[in-house]
Protein backbone atom coordinates (compact mmCIF):
# COMPACT_ATOMS: atom_id res chain seq x y z
CA UNK A 1 0.00 0.00 0.00
CA UNK A 2 1.33 3.33 -0.73
CA UNK A 3 2.26 5.84 2.25
CA UNK A 4 0.59 9.08 2.19
CA UNK A 5 2.54 12.44 2.24
CA UNK A 6 2.64 13.54 6.16
CA UNK A 7 -0.26 15.89 6.36
CA UNK A 8 -0.67 18.36 9.27
CA UNK A 9 -3.96 18.37 10.91
CA UNK A 10 -5.46 21.21 12.47
CA UNK A 11 -3.72 20.60 15.57
CA UNK A 12 -0.05 21.35 14.31
CA UNK A 13 -1.62 25.42 13.05
CA UNK A 14 -0.26 28.74 14.92
CA UNK A 15 -3.86 30.23 15.53
CA UNK A 16 -5.68 29.45 18.69
CA UNK A 17 -9.34 27.48 17.77
CA UNK A 18 -12.80 28.05 19.58
CA UNK A 19 -14.98 25.29 19.35
CA UNK A 20 -18.90 26.02 19.24
CA UNK A 21 -20.79 22.77 20.91
CA UNK A 22 -24.06 22.59 22.98
CA UNK A 23 -27.10 20.43 22.13
CA UNK A 24 -28.59 20.63 18.77
CA UNK A 25 -30.29 23.26 17.77
CA UNK A 26 -29.40 25.52 19.91
CA UNK A 27 -28.05 27.96 17.36
CA UNK A 28 -24.24 26.84 16.93
CA UNK A 29 -24.20 27.17 13.38
CA UNK A 30 -26.27 30.82 13.45
CA UNK A 31 -23.30 32.33 15.86
CA UNK A 32 -20.99 30.34 13.30
CA UNK A 33 -22.19 32.38 10.76
CA UNK A 34 -22.36 35.39 12.75
CA UNK A 35 -18.63 35.42 13.82
CA UNK A 36 -17.03 34.73 10.45
CA UNK A 37 -19.32 37.48 8.84
CA UNK A 38 -20.70 35.01 5.69
CA UNK A 39 -23.69 32.42 6.07
CA UNK A 40 -21.25 29.21 5.40
CA UNK A 41 -22.55 26.62 8.08
CA UNK A 42 -26.56 26.00 7.11
CA UNK A 43 -28.85 26.93 9.42
CA UNK A 44 -31.85 24.93 9.92
CA UNK A 45 -34.72 25.07 12.50
CA UNK A 46 -34.12 20.75 11.93
CA UNK A 47 -32.07 19.40 14.83
CA UNK A 48 -28.77 18.02 13.42
CA UNK A 49 -28.13 19.72 10.07
CA UNK A 50 -24.94 20.38 11.17
CA UNK A 51 -23.30 16.73 10.99
CA UNK A 52 -19.41 17.03 10.84
CA UNK A 53 -17.22 19.95 12.34
CA UNK A 54 -16.96 22.79 9.98
CA UNK A 55 -13.84 25.15 10.18
CA UNK A 56 -13.21 28.88 9.62
CA UNK A 57 -10.97 31.50 10.07
CA UNK A 58 -12.55 34.50 11.77
CA UNK A 59 -11.06 37.60 14.01
CA UNK A 60 -11.96 39.87 16.62
CA UNK A 61 -10.52 42.89 18.26
CA UNK A 62 -7.47 42.47 15.84
CA UNK A 63 -6.84 38.45 16.77
CA UNK A 64 -7.29 35.53 14.50
CA UNK A 65 -8.33 32.74 15.15
CA UNK A 66 -9.96 29.16 13.96
CA UNK A 67 -13.59 28.35 14.74
CA UNK A 68 -14.83 25.12 14.31
CA UNK A 69 -18.71 24.48 14.44
CA UNK A 70 -20.17 20.84 15.33
CA UNK A 71 -23.50 18.95 15.68
CA UNK A 72 -24.70 18.75 18.70
CA UNK A 73 -23.40 17.36 22.09
CA UNK A 74 -27.04 15.13 22.99
CA UNK A 75 -26.01 11.59 25.17
CA UNK A 76 -28.97 9.72 23.63
CA UNK A 77 -28.34 9.31 19.98
CA UNK A 78 -30.36 6.50 18.21
CA UNK A 79 -27.97 5.51 15.66
CA UNK A 80 -24.55 4.69 14.76
CA UNK A 81 -24.72 8.13 12.64
CA UNK A 82 -25.62 9.78 15.66
CA UNK A 83 -22.87 8.29 17.86
CA UNK A 84 -20.47 9.36 15.24
CA UNK A 85 -21.56 12.93 15.23
CA UNK A 86 -21.39 13.14 18.89
CA UNK A 87 -17.68 11.54 18.43
CA UNK A 88 -16.92 14.54 16.29
CA UNK A 89 -18.11 17.39 18.62
CA UNK A 90 -15.74 15.62 21.24
CA UNK A 91 -13.10 15.75 18.98
CA UNK A 92 -13.80 19.20 18.52
CA UNK A 93 -13.40 20.00 22.16
CA UNK A 94 -10.03 18.28 22.39
CA UNK A 95 -8.61 19.63 19.37
CA UNK A 96 -9.84 23.35 20.99
CA UNK A 97 -7.53 25.91 22.73
CA UNK A 98 -10.71 27.27 24.13
CA UNK A 99 -14.70 25.74 24.24
CA UNK A 100 -17.93 27.85 24.08
CA UNK A 101 -21.22 25.94 25.18
CA UNK A 102 -24.59 27.41 24.11
CA UNK A 103 -27.37 26.60 26.11
CA UNK A 104 -31.09 27.42 24.80
CA UNK A 105 -32.78 29.76 26.73
CA UNK A 106 -36.03 29.66 24.13
CA UNK A 107 -36.61 26.09 26.08
CA UNK A 108 -34.95 26.49 29.08
CA UNK A 109 -32.69 24.07 31.35
CA UNK A 110 -32.75 20.68 30.13
CA UNK A 111 -31.40 17.63 31.92
CA UNK A 112 -29.10 16.55 29.36
CA UNK A 113 -27.59 20.18 29.52
CA UNK A 114 -26.08 19.25 33.38
CA UNK A 115 -24.84 16.11 32.22
CA UNK A 116 -23.10 18.55 29.55
CA UNK A 117 -21.75 20.69 31.99
CA UNK A 118 -20.40 18.13 34.27
CA UNK A 119 -18.15 16.63 31.29
CA UNK A 120 -16.62 19.46 30.60
CA UNK A 121 -15.32 20.79 33.77
CA UNK A 122 -13.52 17.68 33.39
CA UNK A 123 -11.73 18.28 29.70
CA UNK A 124 -8.74 20.61 31.60
CA UNK A 125 -9.75 23.35 28.96
CA UNK A 126 -10.90 27.27 29.56
CA UNK A 127 -14.88 26.69 28.79
CA UNK A 128 -16.75 29.56 28.56
CA UNK A 129 -20.76 29.11 28.91
CA UNK A 130 -23.67 31.27 26.71
CA UNK A 131 -27.09 31.34 26.93
CA UNK A 132 -28.72 31.88 23.41
CA UNK A 133 -32.06 33.21 21.84
CA UNK A 134 -32.33 35.29 24.73
CA UNK A 135 -34.23 37.77 22.63
CA UNK A 136 -37.03 39.66 24.43
CA UNK A 137 -37.57 40.40 28.03
CA UNK A 138 -39.76 37.24 28.80
CA UNK A 139 -37.10 34.74 27.40
CA UNK A 140 -34.63 36.85 28.95
CA UNK A 141 -36.07 35.75 32.56
CA UNK A 142 -35.34 32.09 31.51
CA UNK A 143 -31.31 33.02 32.20
CA UNK A 144 -31.20 32.57 35.67
CA UNK A 145 -32.72 28.94 35.82
CA UNK A 146 -29.40 28.44 34.15
CA UNK A 147 -27.34 29.61 37.81
CA UNK A 148 -28.72 26.66 39.15
CA UNK A 149 -25.77 25.14 37.75
CA UNK A 150 -23.10 26.67 39.60
CA UNK A 151 -21.79 28.75 36.62
CA UNK A 152 -19.82 32.30 36.75
CA UNK A 153 -19.22 34.31 34.59
CA UNK A 154 -23.10 32.73 32.33
CA UNK A 155 -23.34 35.11 29.11
CA UNK A 156 -26.77 36.09 27.62
CA UNK A 157 -26.97 36.26 23.64
CA UNK A 158 -28.80 36.32 20.93
CA UNK A 159 -26.71 34.94 17.62
CA UNK A 160 -29.44 35.37 15.46
CA UNK A 161 -29.91 39.67 15.99
CA UNK A 162 -26.38 39.52 17.45
CA UNK A 163 -27.16 40.69 21.04
CA UNK A 164 -24.27 40.28 23.75
CA UNK A 165 -21.90 39.01 21.13
CA UNK A 166 -19.52 41.60 21.80
CA UNK A 167 -18.70 41.46 26.14
CA UNK A 168 -18.67 37.40 25.24
CA UNK A 169 -16.49 37.67 22.23
CA UNK A 170 -13.92 40.58 24.46
CA UNK A 171 -13.77 38.08 27.12
CA UNK A 172 -13.38 34.87 25.11
CA UNK A 173 -10.28 36.18 23.22
CA UNK A 174 -8.05 37.26 26.04
CA UNK A 175 -8.08 33.56 27.23
CA UNK A 176 -6.82 32.47 23.45
CA UNK A 177 -2.64 31.53 24.23
CA UNK A 178 -0.12 34.02 22.88
CA UNK A 179 0.68 34.03 19.61
CA UNK A 180 3.93 32.64 18.29
CA UNK A 181 6.91 34.54 18.07
CA UNK A 182 6.71 34.31 14.28
CA UNK A 183 3.19 35.67 14.04
CA UNK A 184 3.91 38.91 16.04
CA UNK A 185 7.19 39.65 14.22
CA UNK A 186 6.82 42.77 12.43
CA UNK A 187 7.18 42.71 8.32
CA UNK A 188 6.37 38.64 8.77
CA UNK A 189 5.15 38.31 5.14
CA UNK A 190 1.73 35.65 5.24
CA UNK A 191 1.48 33.57 2.24
CA UNK A 192 -2.26 32.69 1.69
CA UNK A 193 -2.62 28.58 1.65
CA UNK A 194 -4.24 27.27 -1.66
CA UNK A 195 -7.30 25.78 -1.17
CA UNK A 196 -7.53 21.95 -2.04
CA UNK A 197 -11.89 21.07 -3.18
CA UNK A 198 -12.85 17.50 -2.87
CA UNK A 199 -15.73 17.35 -4.55
CA UNK A 200 -18.35 14.54 -6.50
CA UNK A 201 -21.69 13.14 -6.44
CA UNK A 202 -23.01 11.67 -3.06
CA UNK A 203 -21.51 8.52 -1.68
CA UNK A 204 -18.10 8.70 -4.07
CA UNK A 205 -16.29 8.31 -0.83
CA UNK A 206 -15.25 12.07 -0.64
CA UNK A 207 -15.26 11.96 3.04
CA UNK A 208 -13.59 8.78 3.38
CA UNK A 209 -10.64 10.55 1.22
CA UNK A 210 -10.89 13.00 3.40
CA UNK A 211 -9.99 11.30 6.47
CA UNK A 212 -7.66 9.17 4.95
CA UNK A 213 -5.66 12.68 4.17
CA UNK A 214 -5.89 14.13 7.31
CA UNK A 215 -5.04 11.09 8.97
CA UNK A 216 -7.93 11.28 11.37
CA UNK A 217 -11.92 11.18 11.08
CA UNK A 218 -12.87 14.87 10.74
CA UNK A 219 -15.57 14.17 8.38
CA UNK A 220 -18.53 11.86 9.40
CA UNK A 221 -18.94 8.68 7.08
CA UNK A 222 -22.05 7.46 6.19
CA UNK A 223 -23.22 5.17 3.63
CA UNK A 224 -26.52 7.12 3.43
CA UNK A 225 -25.88 9.47 0.32
CA UNK A 226 -26.06 13.14 1.75
CA UNK A 227 -24.15 12.33 4.86
CA UNK A 228 -22.04 15.91 4.16
CA UNK A 229 -24.38 18.54 4.01
CA UNK A 230 -21.64 21.84 4.95
CA UNK A 231 -18.56 22.97 3.21
CA UNK A 232 -15.70 21.93 5.61
CA UNK A 233 -12.57 23.62 5.50
CA UNK A 234 -9.17 22.19 7.58
CA UNK A 235 -5.96 23.22 7.46
CA UNK A 236 -2.84 20.65 6.59
CA UNK A 237 -0.10 20.58 4.63
CA UNK A 238 0.82 18.98 0.60
CA UNK A 239 4.65 18.49 0.64
CA UNK A 240 5.53 21.55 2.89
CA UNK A 241 3.11 23.92 1.53
CA UNK A 242 0.28 25.22 3.52
CA UNK A 243 -3.46 24.30 2.07
CA UNK A 244 -6.68 24.21 3.22
CA UNK A 245 -8.72 21.33 2.46
CA UNK A 246 -12.14 22.00 1.49
CA UNK A 247 -14.50 19.17 1.89
CA UNK A 248 -17.22 19.56 -0.07
CA UNK A 249 -21.17 18.23 0.27
CA UNK A 250 -22.04 15.71 -3.13
CA UNK A 251 -23.77 17.37 -6.06
CA UNK A 252 -26.91 15.83 -6.83
CA UNK A 253 -29.00 16.37 -9.94
CA UNK A 254 -31.33 19.27 -9.16
CA UNK A 255 -34.78 17.20 -10.13
CA UNK A 256 -33.74 14.85 -6.84
CA UNK A 257 -33.26 16.90 -4.60
CA UNK A 258 -36.59 17.71 -2.60
CA UNK A 259 -34.78 18.48 1.06
CA UNK A 260 -34.58 22.65 1.42
CA UNK A 261 -31.54 21.50 2.69
CA UNK A 262 -30.23 19.15 0.73
CA UNK A 263 -31.01 21.84 -2.38
CA UNK A 264 -28.69 24.38 -0.39
CA UNK A 265 -26.13 21.92 0.15
CA UNK A 266 -25.89 21.90 -3.61
CA UNK A 267 -25.07 25.59 -3.66
CA UNK A 268 -22.44 25.56 -0.92
CA UNK A 269 -20.74 22.32 -3.06
CA UNK A 270 -20.38 24.68 -6.46
CA UNK A 271 -18.78 27.73 -4.17
CA UNK A 272 -16.83 25.29 -3.08
CA UNK A 273 -15.53 24.94 -6.54
CA UNK A 274 -15.24 28.01 -6.75
CA UNK A 275 -13.29 28.58 -3.59
CA UNK A 276 -10.67 26.09 -4.75
CA UNK A 277 -7.35 25.85 -6.52
CA UNK A 278 -6.91 22.37 -6.80
CA UNK A 279 -10.11 20.49 -7.78
CA UNK A 280 -9.83 16.98 -6.41
CA UNK A 281 -12.80 14.89 -8.54
CA UNK A 282 -13.73 11.44 -6.90
CA UNK A 283 -15.47 9.53 -10.00
CA UNK A 284 -17.28 6.45 -8.40
CA UNK A 285 -15.15 3.62 -10.21
CA UNK A 286 -17.84 0.98 -10.36
CA UNK A 287 -20.19 3.03 -11.77
CA UNK A 288 -18.01 5.77 -14.52
CA UNK A 289 -18.19 8.86 -15.39
CA UNK A 290 -21.87 9.87 -15.42
CA UNK A 291 -23.25 12.78 -16.95
CA UNK A 292 -23.44 14.58 -13.97
CA UNK A 293 -19.39 14.37 -13.12
CA UNK A 294 -19.42 15.78 -16.66
CA UNK A 295 -21.37 18.75 -15.83
CA UNK A 296 -19.46 19.52 -12.35
CA UNK A 297 -15.85 19.00 -14.38
CA UNK A 298 -17.07 21.60 -16.63
CA UNK A 299 -18.29 24.39 -14.02
CA UNK A 300 -14.57 23.89 -13.25
CA UNK A 301 -13.10 23.99 -16.53
CA UNK A 302 -15.22 27.27 -17.36
CA UNK A 303 -13.40 28.78 -13.66
CA UNK A 304 -10.09 27.88 -15.40
CA UNK A 305 -9.26 25.62 -11.98
CA UNK A 306 -6.12 23.25 -11.63
CA UNK A 307 -8.34 19.40 -11.62
CA UNK A 308 -7.27 16.14 -10.80
CA UNK A 309 -9.19 12.82 -11.79
CA UNK A 310 -9.59 9.90 -8.52
CA UNK A 311 -11.32 7.12 -9.15
CA UNK A 312 -12.23 5.99 -5.97
CA UNK A 313 -13.31 2.64 -5.15
CA UNK A 314 -10.60 0.39 -8.01
CA UNK A 315 -9.68 -1.94 -5.37
CA UNK A 316 -13.44 -3.78 -6.38
CA UNK A 317 -12.54 -3.35 -9.86
CA UNK A 318 -9.70 -4.48 -9.97
CA UNK A 319 -10.43 -7.94 -8.41
CA UNK A 320 -12.35 -8.09 -11.47
CA UNK A 321 -9.52 -7.74 -13.74
CA UNK A 322 -10.03 -4.13 -14.82
CA UNK A 323 -7.42 -2.36 -16.70
CA UNK A 324 -6.13 1.04 -15.77
CA UNK A 325 -5.00 2.24 -18.98
CA UNK A 326 -8.29 1.03 -20.78
CA UNK A 327 -10.48 3.02 -18.25
CA UNK A 328 -8.60 6.21 -18.28
CA UNK A 329 -8.88 6.38 -22.27
CA UNK A 330 -12.55 5.59 -21.31
CA UNK A 331 -12.93 8.50 -18.71
CA UNK A 332 -11.02 10.88 -21.55
CA UNK A 333 -13.63 9.82 -24.36
CA UNK A 334 -16.27 10.94 -21.82
CA UNK A 335 -14.49 13.97 -20.71
CA UNK A 336 -13.50 15.57 -24.24
CA UNK A 337 -12.52 18.91 -22.77
CA UNK A 338 -10.90 17.77 -20.05
CA UNK A 339 -7.67 15.30 -21.81
CA UNK A 340 -5.01 17.10 -20.05
CA UNK A 341 -6.34 16.35 -16.54
CA UNK A 342 -4.51 13.76 -14.40
CA UNK A 343 -5.84 10.57 -13.89
CA UNK A 344 -5.40 8.54 -10.76
CA UNK A 345 -6.87 5.06 -9.30
CA UNK A 346 -7.27 4.96 -5.79
CA UNK A 347 -9.26 2.93 -2.79
CA UNK A 348 -9.64 5.61 0.13
CA UNK A 349 -11.03 2.95 2.51
CA UNK A 350 -7.70 1.37 2.27
CA UNK A 351 -5.00 3.78 1.64
CA UNK A 352 -4.30 2.21 -2.06
CA UNK A 353 -2.98 5.13 -4.32
CA UNK A 354 -3.29 7.82 -2.04
CA UNK A 355 0.49 8.49 -1.92
CA UNK A 356 0.94 8.84 -6.09
CA UNK A 357 -2.56 10.87 -5.74
CA UNK A 358 -0.66 13.69 -3.24
CA UNK A 359 2.18 13.75 -5.60
CA UNK A 360 0.32 14.46 -9.13
CA UNK A 361 -1.93 16.79 -7.26
CA UNK A 362 1.65 18.41 -5.60
CA UNK A 363 2.61 18.35 -8.89
CA UNK A 364 -0.47 20.18 -10.47
CA UNK A 365 0.04 22.80 -8.12
CA UNK A 366 3.24 23.86 -8.75
CA UNK A 367 2.37 24.02 -12.45
CA UNK A 368 -0.89 25.78 -11.75
CA UNK A 369 1.81 28.51 -10.28
CA UNK A 370 4.63 28.32 -12.85
CA UNK A 371 5.85 31.36 -14.23
CA UNK A 372 7.28 31.04 -17.77
CA UNK A 373 9.63 33.71 -18.87
CA UNK A 374 8.84 35.74 -22.48
CA UNK A 375 11.62 34.57 -24.41
CA UNK A 376 10.51 30.56 -23.99
CA UNK A 377 6.84 31.76 -24.65
CA UNK A 378 7.75 32.99 -27.94
CA UNK A 379 10.20 30.42 -29.14
CA UNK A 380 7.09 27.94 -28.67
CA UNK A 381 4.65 30.29 -30.27
CA UNK A 382 6.77 30.76 -33.01
CA UNK A 383 7.30 26.84 -33.43
CA UNK A 384 3.44 26.12 -33.08
CA UNK A 385 2.48 28.85 -35.76
CA UNK A 386 5.15 27.31 -38.02
CA UNK A 387 3.75 23.85 -37.63
CA UNK A 388 0.30 25.28 -38.93
CA UNK A 389 -0.44 28.10 -39.32
CA UNK A 390 -3.98 29.85 -38.41
CA UNK A 391 -6.46 29.10 -41.17
CA UNK A 392 -7.92 32.44 -43.39
CA UNK A 393 -10.15 35.21 -42.01
CA UNK A 394 -12.09 36.41 -44.26
CA UNK A 395 -10.01 35.86 -46.74
CA UNK A 396 -7.16 37.81 -44.57
CA UNK A 397 -4.03 36.01 -43.21
CA UNK A 398 -4.14 36.08 -39.42
CA UNK A 399 -0.86 36.92 -38.44
CA UNK A 400 0.64 36.28 -34.56
CA UNK A 401 3.18 38.70 -33.35
CA UNK A 402 4.42 37.71 -29.93
CA UNK A 403 2.97 36.34 -26.11
CA UNK A 404 3.95 36.95 -22.92
CA UNK A 405 2.61 35.21 -19.92
CA UNK A 406 0.39 37.51 -17.66
CA UNK A 407 -1.19 35.78 -15.07
CA UNK A 408 -0.90 32.31 -12.72
CA UNK A 409 -3.16 29.74 -11.46
CA UNK A 410 -4.20 28.90 -13.89
CA UNK A 411 -0.84 29.81 -16.12
CA UNK A 412 -2.34 32.55 -18.49
CA UNK A 413 -0.81 34.08 -21.48
CA UNK A 414 -1.57 36.92 -23.63
CA UNK A 415 -0.89 36.93 -27.14
CA UNK A 416 -0.51 39.58 -30.01
CA UNK A 417 -2.49 38.85 -33.42
CA UNK A 418 -3.25 41.26 -36.30
CA UNK A 419 -6.99 40.20 -35.71
CA UNK A 420 -7.95 38.55 -32.86
CA UNK A 421 -11.29 37.89 -33.95
CA UNK A 422 -10.63 36.16 -36.38
CA UNK A 423 -8.66 32.97 -34.23
CA UNK A 424 -11.00 30.32 -35.09
CA UNK A 425 -11.99 28.36 -31.90
CA UNK A 426 -10.21 24.94 -33.18
CA UNK A 427 -7.39 26.79 -33.28
CA UNK A 428 -7.39 28.22 -30.09
CA UNK A 429 -7.35 24.73 -28.81
CA UNK A 430 -4.88 23.62 -30.77
CA UNK A 431 -2.36 26.78 -29.70
CA UNK A 432 -3.37 25.86 -25.61
CA UNK A 433 -2.87 22.23 -26.45
CA UNK A 434 0.86 23.15 -27.81
CA UNK A 435 1.60 25.38 -25.35
CA UNK A 436 0.97 23.41 -22.66
CA UNK A 437 2.75 20.79 -24.12
CA UNK A 438 5.76 22.92 -25.28
CA UNK A 439 5.99 25.13 -21.68
CA UNK A 440 5.94 21.77 -19.60
CA UNK A 441 2.37 22.62 -18.40
CA UNK A 442 0.93 19.51 -18.66
CA UNK A 443 -1.38 18.66 -16.37
CA UNK A 444 -2.56 22.19 -15.19
CA UNK A 445 -5.44 24.10 -17.90
CA UNK A 446 -4.33 27.43 -19.35
CA UNK A 447 -6.19 30.52 -20.66
CA UNK A 448 -5.23 32.46 -23.71
CA UNK A 449 -5.92 36.03 -24.31
CA UNK A 450 -5.99 37.43 -27.75
CA UNK A 451 -4.62 41.38 -28.46
CA UNK A 452 -3.94 43.64 -31.28
CA UNK A 453 -0.98 45.52 -31.20
CA UNK A 454 -2.96 48.58 -31.53
CA UNK A 455 -4.74 47.84 -27.95
CA UNK A 456 -1.42 47.60 -26.82
CA UNK A 457 0.15 51.07 -27.93
CA UNK A 458 -3.39 52.59 -26.65
CA UNK A 459 -2.35 51.17 -23.19
CA UNK A 460 0.83 52.30 -23.66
Amino acid sequence: MAVPVPLSPPQERKLPLLAIVGRPNVGKSTLFNRLIGQRKAIVDDHPGVTRDRNYAEAEWAGRRYLLVDTGGLDSETGNDLGERVQEQSRRAVEEADVVLFLFDGKDGLNPLDREVVDALRKVGKTVFFAVNKLDSRRRGDNLYEFYTLGLDPLYAISAEHGLGISDLMDDLVQRFPQPFDDDTEAGAEEREALRVSVVGRPNVGKSTLINRLLGFERAVVDATPGTTRDSLDTPFELNGEPCILIDTAGIRRKARIDDPVERFSVNFALRSVDRGDLIIHVIDGPEGVTDQDAQILSYAVERGKALLLAVNKWDLLAKGGADAQAYRAEVYYRLSFLDYAPVVFIAAATGYGIGKMLESAARIIRIYQRKVTTSLVNQALQRIVRAHTPPLWQGKAVKFYYGTQTGTCPPTFTLFVNRPRGVAESYRRYLAHQLRESLGLEGSPIKLVFRSRREERKRS
